[in-house]
């Protein structure tokens, strides 16, 4: 089966969520190039309802609605027009579950790679780990404090 006939299988909501993050990846992409990410995530908060409702659902229920969204995330980037590295992935995850209500953490950690430096970002709700593998925290030294949206918006 081609991948367009597979992307064509999704439910209607999943596709339109993929048409936002095709779109949203270069956008952010080309947002934090030239304005750095605190101005970035004031930009992109702008499309967030101020005050969203977050999910009151049970915690398993939010959490396999979040990790589809990361799974559509991950289809843009694959099939997409744009290859984004993972601070951008991890925005236009960040915004995309905001926008559904779903409150999620920036996380950054770093380390030094055979001799270079190495930095990354990843997205967690409630310490669950949305957009790479479980072991990410034992392989990066994280931040104390994860960049969340009240964060954002004092910056």
């Amino acid at each position: 089966m081609s991948m367009l006939r597979k992307l064509l299988l999704l439910p209607p909501g999943e596709r339109w969520m993929l048409a936002q993050a095709v779109i949203i990846l270069p956008l952010m992409a080309l947002v934090l190039r030239l304005m750095g990410l605190r101005r970035c995530q004031r930009i992109f908060l702008r499309f967030i309802p101020h005050n969203p409702a977050l999910k009151t659902e049970r915690p398993e229920t939010t959490h396999a609605q979040a990790f589809r969204v990361s799974r559509i995330v991950s289809l843009a980037v694959r099939h997409g027009i744009y290859p984004a590295n993972c601070l951008q992935r991890s925005l236009a995850l960040w915004w995309l579950l905001h926008r559904q209500g779903i409150w999620s953490e920036l996380q950054f950690g770093t380390r030094r790679e055979a001799g270079r430096f190495e930095a990354h970002a990843w997205i967690e709700i409630a310490g669950v780990i949305l957009n790479d593998s479980d072991d990410v925290r034992l392989r990066y030294a994280t931040f104390d404090r994860a960049i969340t949206r009240s964060m954002a918006e004092s910056l």
